[in-house]
């Protein structure tokens, strides 16, 4: 496997097209709009230049790594010649098939299709294709290029063949592969995101505020950030809907989002990326938001 293709220049696209570059793959990556795709590109050329000066990567290979990557506009042009296509778009189901549904079309039935998806139902993506034994998951953690762990997903109807030439792909990014198979929230997210929705469950009764719940994850169970930061940095919109898709896949009240996080992201909070959450982010650094705004 040599060129792949990577759909969606956010946070999750530009870091997947990062680590594979990197590794000596030809990437296509692919956006609808122009300036997620030169805004990807700057992110790219900065954390490569920070691996720069750190010593883990060299400037030829930085140079190396940049001539991998091409950006296209449109999903034909992009997917033409790949053997790999990994989508990293918006968390949305129904573009997620719609997408799945057009790569079907417009690639070589041999072509693999993965998805980057943090909790949507492989075997439901699979299903948009003809060729649900070669659609698989690769979650991979957040940022790509520093986190080593990747889920593996097999749907109903991944094959083995599949599944051991991803695992094999994922080791040669410097990942851990995990094979998991696909049930809602996967391994990552199921145990991950009840931890998040019970510490704004905490904050939302009162029983401590936002820096207390933080320093008492952090300082008592050796967590690198509190859960409400964490939440902030992966995107409160993000979690409401992988909290959705738990609580719609099993059922069970325990996954039932909290009125708070709903009520955020109805307003719009939706941590670092819209500049306030938990915190205030609005001016690159970390402020605690005003705890009025936390109550029932």
């Amino acid at each position: 496997m040599k060129k792949v293709a990577v759909i969606g220049a956010g946070t999750m696209g530009n870091g997947i097209a990062h680590v594979f570059a990197q590794f000596g793959f030809k990437v296509n990556l692919i956006d609808v709009a122009q300036p997620a795709l030169e805004r990807a590109i700057s992110t790219i050329t900065k954390n490569l230049d920070r691996q720069v000066v750190k010593g883990s990567l060299t400037e030829e290979q930085k140079i190396q790594t940049l001539a991998n990557l091409s950006t296209h506009s449109d999903l034909a042009e992009g997917v033409k010649g790949v053997e790999l296509v990994v989508e990293a778009a918006t968390e949305n189901v129904d573009l997620k098939l719609k997408i799945f549904k057009d790569l079907d079309a417009l690639t070589s039935p041999e072509v693999i299709l993965a998805t980057n998806t943090s909790s949507i139902s492989i075997t439901k993506i699979a299903a948009a294709t003809s060729r649900p034994q070669q659609v698989i998951g690769m979650h991979f953690m957040n940022p790509v290029p520093v986190m080593k762990l990747v889920e593996i997903i097999r749907g109903y109807s991944t094959s083995d063949e599949v599944t051991n030439l991803i695992m094999e792909t994922s080791k040669s990014l410097g990942k851990v592969p995990v094979e998991v198979n696909d049930y809602p929230g996967f391994v990552a997210n199921r145990i991950l995101m009840p931890m998040i929705n019970e510490a704004i469950y905490s904050l939302y009764e009162g029983v401590a505020g936002v820096e207390q719940i933080d320093t008492v994850m952090k300082l008592g169970m050796a967590h690198p950030m509190g859960p409400l930061q964490l939440a902030d940095f992966i995107g409160l919109d993000v979690c409401l809907a992988i909290l959705e898709v738990l609580y719609e896949g099993f059922g069970n009240p325990k996954y039932a989002p909290c009125p708070l996080l709903v009520n955020m992201v109805t307003a719009g909070k939706q941590g670092v990326k819209t500049g306030e959450g938990f915190y205030n982010w609005s001016h690159g650094t970390k402020e605690l938001v005003v705890a009025a705004n936390f109550k029932k």
